[in-house]
């Protein structure tokens, strides 16, 4: 079993990787009290990052109310230092984090050079949050001290971190790794390696759902993101889009998509694709679902009607709509609860923390009524099966219910 740093010791955090996940967790480190190595490979890098970090503690020290932030900022950034290698990077750390490109081949790579050069009591962690941390973890000769820490971005804001443990991740690595992210005062969720793990898999019909809505002609845009957000919901799941990039959600549903192998309920929408094809990525080019002037929505880019001629039935008024978005996310949840993927209390918690929602699924299903809910998805299963046919665990719950 690795050993804690000792009280006399400096913890150590080597960050591979300095973009904006890899500085955002740079940052969550320095104010956690650990000092920081880090390395990128591209030019240029590591300075584009430190100004990043300088930014975002100063933001903080400002909210804190210090008489000086641009010196708390600077003083907290004595405790980085930038490395021309890998090898010297993860020198002496403890910890090891890459935030490198979602590239499962460049990972494996990199987690080698990694093995060669980490002391043995390190654990070495990938931040992807797409890839398996199994696979990854099978380039390195002690692969039980391979686990993932998934950070949310922007990492210093949000406070979830999924802990992944792979196939061969030893129980003390993941604990140890959730009691490190604790202690940088983030919430650590346990989590199995599994497509999406929590909340990539769990949230995908949030997306996904009225995606299909409005490729069927049942709605509009306007009015699915009311409806969503009358339910609750900060954000409306088009306006989301826009705002993380249209580009950037529909990689996460191909990952996701060809990870859980290709079930019709992740296939990603035809019309982002060809929202991406033709450069309309959201805020960041001015048009998206909706048009931006000066970063501000204007209205809706364009109509979107009937493109395959699915049939929906009636118009969906505004709760319908948001009972239908809930609904595939609560059967998603039961279905990963029933792979083992995590708890229920933990995906729960997830769902709140990482996707901002008002509720866990758990939680919405039991105050609806189990039994309510499986009623409510057999009636939508025979439009989509794939998505509303009712998961195993939630109809074995309901009979028990009764």
């Amino acid at each position: 079993m690795a050993e804690r740093p000792a009280a006399s010791e400096a913890a150590r955090v080597a960050m591979i990787g300095a973009g904006t996940m890899g500085a955002g967790i740079a940052q969550v480190a320095l104010e956690g009290g650990w000092r920081v190595a880090l390395h990128d490979a591209v030019p240029g890098a590591t300075d584009r990052a430190i100004d990043l970090i300088r930014q975002g503690l100063t933001r903080r020290a400002e909210k804190a109310g210090r008489a000086d932030p641009a010196r708390s900022a600077t003083d907290a950034l004595l405790a980085l230092d930038v490395r021309p290698s890998v090898a010297r990077a993860v020198e002496g750390a403890h910890l090891a984090i890459e935030a490198i490109v979602e590239d499962l081949e460049i990972k494996r790579r990199l987690f080698a050079d990694l093995d060669d050069a980490a002391r043995p009591d390190a654990i070495l962690a990938t931040n992807t949050s797409a890839l398996s941390v199994s696979r990854i973890a099978e380039a390195v000769r002690r692969p039980e001290r391979v686990v993932g820490l998934h950070f949310f971005n922007p990492a210093p804001v949000l406070p979830l971190v999924e802990v992944v443990a792979g196939r061969a991740s030893a129980p003390w690595a993941v604990e140890r790794a959730a009691g490190i992210v604790d202690g940088w005062g983030k919430t650590a969720i346990r989590v199995a390696d599994a497509p999406g793990f929590i909340v990539n898999r769990v949230n995908r019909p949030f997306t996904l759902e009225p995606l299909r809505l409005l490729r069927a002609g049942a709605t509009t845009i306007e009015a699915i993101d009311e409806a969503i957000v009358s339910a609750g919901f900060p954000m409306g799941p088009f306006a989301l889009m826009d705002l993380i990039g249209i580009d950037v959600n529909l990689a996460a549903a191909r990952g996701l998509f060809e990870a859980s192998g290709r079930p019709p309920r992740f296939r990603p929408s035809p019309i982002q694709e060809e929202l991406v094809a033709a450069g309309k990525l959201g805020r960041k080019s001015g048009e998206g679902f909706y048009r931006y002037v000066d970063g501000k929505a204007t209205g809706p880019a364009q109509r979107f009607i009937d493109r395959d001629g699915r049939g929906i039935g009636a118009q969906p008024g505004p709760s319908s709509i948001a009972e239908r978005v809930v609904l595939a996310i609560v059967n998603e949840a039961y279905r990963a609860v029933g792979e083992g993927v995590a708890s229920e209390p933990d995906i729960d918690r997830a769902m709140q923390l990482g996707a901002n929602h008002p509720f866990g699924p758990f939680e919405w299903a039991r105050r609806t009524g189990v039994h309510e809910v499986t009623v409510m998805l057999d009636a939508l299963s025979d439009e989509d099966a794939d998505t509303f046919r009712p998961a195993l665990p939630l109809l074995r719950e309901a009979k028990a219910g009764l």
